[in-house]
């Protein structure tokens, strides 16, 4: 990313108290930033690592055609990482001082300093299972830590741990390869470690290492990993926090971590990632865009793209473009969406001329193309995202809305296609030349 100039580094000191957050959150471009002076660290800190998808189809080694098609294939065929005894995160290992950390306090209102970008690692009591998500941390002091629990995956280990009266151990890794986050936010079935997805992705690169005092594992190459216990029955309040919708989850009751050892490189970055923030969207909606894209597939002749948009904060909204063959095609695509996405909030279907990528073309197909009284699909009282801030605060209960904007086929395909100008050599040249010089100006 330096030699494709897409880093930024800030000499000056700055503080994790919001300045960072601020800086990062101002900065056009979602360039990664490089905070070379922390104050009152001797560690450096990074942000936007993942906030644009060119740059994680970079690191994916692959191209935004073949992305989704990758992250399917990888959570259907995943391959099981090499386990290492040694590796760059060994260097240093150590008692907790979470204190040593700069750990980001990243809005005004938050409950205090926040890992926003660790992924945590648990294993069923019997071994079995193996779980990789990621999860918002609030740092309570030194060695405990609260950690957000939602009834997904890992809240199932830990409620099985809880049953057998014992606490849960976990690996919590912060600075991992962009594949490793990326498989940490898609949801494989429960028992489909996203440690063999995020291998698939890396074609068979991850390498694992065992934590020193807990059962639990974590990538070799980390900048750091936080070995610890979350446990299965103190809890502590939690929140509030910005969540992907830029506005404050609710404060919560929920389980503490205890943090028992600390490996990391002797001289580790620590990532940052910023709540509500385009790297935080991406990486959250990325997978389920793939979900998405694989289940209307199966109901629809070919999807072309999807897009849940940054307006609608990378997790409500949705733009799917598709080529059909019926008119009940766009309809078909809409249950699929919402189906394959449960916390997706409104969705829209363009026709594959349509760039879903583009808020104004997304809005012309419906200026153009879209009856309510016909092409408005509305599912009532259904479960959605309890991060909308509109919905139930504690079941997501909420109304979801689906537009068919496709131009109907039984119409005249002319009266929806937008007018062309041909271009000759001549005028794409002095056009070029035009847009050439206004970049320089």
């Amino acid at each position: 990313m330096e030699d494709l100039g897409e880093v930024i580094h800030v000499e000056d000191s700055v503080s994790p108290v919001f300045e960072i957050s601020a800086i990062m959150r101002s900065i056009p471009g979602e360039p990664i930033v490089f905070f070379e002076n922390v104050e009152g660290y001797d560690s450096r800190v990074v942000g936007n690592v993942c906030a644009t998808r060119r740059r994680l189809c970079l690191a994916l080694k692959t191209s935004p055609e073949r992305l989704y098609r990758d992250l399917i294939d990888a959570m259907n065929r995943p391959e099981n990482p090499r386990i290492v005894n040694d590796g760059p995160v060994k260097e240093v290992i150590e008692e907790p001082k979470l204190s040593r950390i700069p750990v980001l306090r990243h809005f005004e209102r938050d409950a205090g300093p926040y890992i926003t970008s660790a992924i945590v690692s648990a294993k069923s009591p019997d071994g079995s299972v193996e779980n990789v998500s990621v999860h918002r941390l609030l740092v309570l002091d030194d060695r405990r830590m609260t950690i957000r629990l939602v009834p997904r995956h890992l809240f199932r280990l830990w409620s099985m741990a809880k049953e057998a009266r014992r606490d849960l151990d976990v690996a919590i890794a912060v600075g991992v390869h962009p594949a490793v986050l990326l498989a940490a936010a898609s949801s494989p079935p429960f028992g489909v470690s996203e440690y063999g997805v995020a291998n698939r992705l890396l074609k068979g690169g991850l390498k694992l290492i065992k934590c020193e005092k807990v059962n639990a594992y974590a990538p070799a190459e980390s900048e750091m990993i936080l070995e610890g216990r979350i446990s299965h029955f103190e809890e502590a309040p939690e929140g509030p926090f910005v969540d992907i919708t830029g506005a404050y989850d609710a404060r919560r009751m929920q389980p503490i971590v205890e943090v028992i050892n600390v490996m990391r490189r002797e001289d580790y970055i620590y990532q940052a990632l910023l709540p509500g923030g385009p790297e935080h969207m991406l990486l959250m909606g990325l997978p389920r865009e793939a979900a998405i894209y694989d289940a209307v597939s199966k109901v629809v002749p070919e999807v072309r793209a999807v897009n849940l948009t940054m307006g609608g904060c990378g997790w409500l909204h949705a733009v799917i473009s598709i080529r059909k063959q019926s008119d009940g095609d766009a309809k078909n695509a809409l249950l699929a969406a919402f189906a394959a996405h449960p916390s997706l909030k409104h969705a829209i279907v363009v026709d594959e001329d349509v760039d879903v990528f583009n808020p104004s073309e997304v809005e012309w197909a419906i200026a153009t193309r879209f009856q309510a009284d016909e092409d408005l699909v509305v599912i009532r009282n259904v479960r959605g995202s309890t991060l909308d801030p509109s919905a139930d605060i504690e079941t997501g209960l909420t109304t979801k809305v689906g537009l068919d904007a496709t131009a109907p086929l039984m119409l005249p395909k002319e009266r929806f296609e937008r007018a062309n100008v041909p271009i000759s050599d001549r005028a794409a040249k002095i056009i070029e030349s035009i847009k050439l010089s206004l970049g320089r100006g």
